[in-house]
C-alpha cells in the first residue's frame, strides 16, 4: 500500500509545466523536472535525450542542485512535453533518488488522482546503495 499525501505542492508541477512547454523542444528534450530544495527554492532541469540512453531530466536536476550548492531536496515532479502532464519517474531514476534523498517525496498521478508519496514507496524491498559503502560501516 502506497503512502500518500494529500499535499500536493501544485507550485512545483506548475514551475515542471512551464519549463515543459517553454524548454522542450524537439526529440532532445521531452521531459522537464522540477524540485523544491529544502529552503524553498525551486530548481529546474530537462532531460538530455540521446539514442545512447542520455539522463532524464531528474538526473540532470539532481546535478544541476549540486552545482549550485543545493544538497538537501524536499520533492521532485517530472512533467512530459505537450501537455503529457506528470511523468512517473523510471527505475534508475527511481534508484538514483532513493540512494541521494532517501527522505524526498514524488509526486506522482495525473489530475485528481496526483499524489505525493515518498520515493521509498516507488521501490519497495529496495537495495539502498548507501548501506553498502564501506564509509558505512565505519561512521
Amino acid at each position: 500500500m502506497t503512502s500518500r499525501s494529500p499535499h500536493v505542492d501544485h507550485e512545483l508541477v506548475q514551475a515542471a509545466a512551464d519549463v515543459a512547454r517553454t524548454r522542450c523542444r524537439g526529440d532532445n528534450h521531452t521531459v522537464a523536472a522540477a524540485a523544491r530544495a529544502r529552503d524553498g527554492r525551486i530548481l529546474t532541469a530537462v532531460n538530455a535525450y540521446h539514442f545512447t540512453g542520455g539522463p532524464c531530466a531528474e538526473l540532470v536536476l539532481i546535478g544541476a542542485a549540486a552545482a549550485q550548492g543545493v544538497y538537501e531536496l524536499d520533492t521532485v515532479v517530472a512533467v512530459g512535453d505537450r501537455d503529457r502532464g506528470v511523468v512517473p519517474p523510471c527505475g534508475r531514476c527511481r534508484q538514483v533518488m532513493l540512494d541521494y534523498f532517501p527522505a524526498l517525496k514524488v509526486i506522482v498521478g495525473e489530475g485528481d488522482r496526483m499524489r505525493t508519496v515518498p520515493v521509498t514507496d516507488l521501490l519497495p524491498e529496495s537495495y539502498v546503495w548507501a548501506d553498502h559503502q564501506l564509509d558505512a560501516e565505519q561512521g
